[in-house]
């Protein structure tokens, strides 16, 4: 994919991340072609830092991939008895008390939790591979726009591990339990006409259209009143978690909100 924001200075530019900003569109950017931008703690480190680095007048943040994939999954080299130099092995990790195993992975969810913040909505622009930790970075946003050639996967369960970087959540509220459980413990490919039939993404279109597509639904996205998304923003996010009328006083109080702010009216 050619980058719609090589003409911006970037805010942020290390380990196989770049985050620019333009206005109130934000632009992260996995930056490592020549290894289908394959993920690593160091590319995790730099994810959560462009998270801190958003200046507020963020609302939309697209997060895309250069080349084919959008990101293959988990360095290989992680898998390797040495590991990745300057970071902790497999084995080093599996040799941590309980405590620091957990602090150590929550370290690595960083990554992946920003992207939901209620003051932005965020975007995963995902054409090609999208496996593992990609399939989750993916599912880290709010939506999902995906090229015709997309295969997202989740591997970890091939592996001998399971999904640890927030991606669980997201997946069966996306697509129910039966088929999130299926999804995993197969390891199988879903493609661009599933992704759009089950919710995991919002639309498919050819890869050269891609970057247009985005741009497009990022403009309608900023053409709304802040306020206004993220109240709504809010109120879809904890639907779940309530009543039907939990969710309707939840309305009600929203709203009042709102009319008070339009109309210059204090609590």
């Amino acid at each position: 994919m050619a980058s719609p924001d090589q003409d911006l200075a970037p805010v942020l530019d290390k380990d196989g991340v770049r985050l620019t900003v333009d206005d109130a569109l934000a632009t992260v950017t996995l930056t490592n072609p020549a290894k289908r931008n394959a993920q690593s703690p160091a590319l995790w480190r730099a994810l959560a830092e462009a998270g801190r680095s958003l200046p507020g007048s963020v609302r939309v943040v697209v997060l895309r991939g250069e080349g084919q994939s959008f990101s293959a999954g988990l360095d290989r080299q992680m898998f390797t008895p040495e590991g990745i130099p300057g970071e902790p092995t497999f084995i080093e990790l599996a040799r941590r008390d309980d405590a620091d195993l957990d602090a150590a992975i929550a370290g690595f969810q960083e990554a992946f939790t920003w992207w939901r913040q209620s003051d932005i909505v965020s975007i995963a622009a995902v054409q090609g591979h999208a496996i593992g930790a990609g399939f989750q970075l993916a599912l880290a946003c709010d939506l999902r726009v995906v090229a015709d050639d997309v295969q997202f996967a989740m591997r970890e369960t091939s592996l001998g591990l399971v999904p640890d970087l927030t991606g669980t959540h997201p997946l069966v509220s996306l697509v129910g339990y039966a088929r999130a459980l299926e999804i995993c413990a197969t390891g199988r490919y879903v493609q661009a006409e599933e992704a759009v039939a089950s919710g995991l993404a919002s639309v498919a279109v050819p890869v050269d259209e891609l970057d247009a597509a985005v741009r497009d639904l990022a403009g309608a996205l900023l053409a709304a009143p802040r306020d206004a998304v993220v109240e709504t923003k809010a109120l879809l996010r904890g639907a779940a978690c309530r009543t039907y009328d939990e969710q309707r006083a939840a309305e009600r109080q929203a709203q009042a909100r709102r009319l008070r702010d339009l109309a210059g009216v204090g609590e």
